[in-house]
């Protein structure tokens, strides 16, 4: 497998970064991703499934790769570097809370790199951040959700990725909980800003949130 595009270019900042929901099947979320896409300039859309059944998640993953590759922008997976191959996925993005998950990173990195992008995230201290940095990783990520839902405060996360920018070449993302969270991480110096519940959950539909949230980021720039 092969890239759609190059990693740079579809790591380009400073763009918007969708996390889905836990999902169940593809096909009745597949109107909510297009439209979602459609309204912004999306970069990656994390794709984050509720069950570990590989079966099911390949399912998934065939409904709506195509959705997100038409439109330039690469279909990471939640956590699971076997699904991203086994798919034909763009990547994965694999969260690191403590040495397992440092083994499971670099795992994935020896099994994707380079043709597929391997993003970090779930990092709790500055140290294991620097750690994380020093490895082949595309991205790194602060304040991404748990997945029971938890997210860090916004403060921290706002730090982080200030501290992050200021120092380091690799792209960050960071987390916004909620649609007026965006601009204040864009400002912060965040290379990309990801949004979840806040998209799927807007009772005026994916489209009008990620309009909004474009809209934040190009008052920001």
């Amino acid at each position: 497998m092969t890239k759609k595009k190059p990693i740079e270019e579809v790591l380009e900042p400073q763009r918007l970064y969708l996390v889905t929901p836990a999902l169940t099947e593809g096909e009745s979320f597949a109107p909510q991703l297009e439209a979602a896409l459609d309204a912004g300039d999306v970069a990656c859309v994390l794709l984050r499934c509720a069950s570990a059944d590989e079966g099911t998640a390949k399912k998934i993953v065939r409904a709506l790769l195509p959705i997100v590759q038409k439109r330039d922008a690469a279909l990471l997976i939640d956590g699971d570097a076997q699904v991203a191959v086994r798919a034909d996925a763009d990547g994965v993005h694999m969260r690191v809370i403590d040495t397992s998950g440092e083994e499971r990173l670099e795992e994935a990195l020896e099994r994707l790199k380079p043709d597929r992008i391997v993003g970090a995230g779930g990092v709790k201290t500055r140290h294991d951040s620097m750690t994380i940095g020093e490895l082949d990783v595309d991205y790194i990520m602060f304040g991404d959700p748990a997945p029971d839902g938890w997210v860090p405060p916004l403060e921290q996360v706002l730090e982080r990725v200030a501290w992050w920018t200021e120092i380091f070449t690799i792209p960050c993302v960071g987390f916004a909980p909620r649609l007026q969270d965006v601009a204040l991480i864009a400002q912060a110096g965040a290379d990309f800003v990801a949004i979840g519940d806040a998209v799927w959950s807007d009772g005026r539909g994916p489209a009008a949130a990620v309009a909004e949230a474009q809209a934040a980021l190009v008052r920001t720039a």
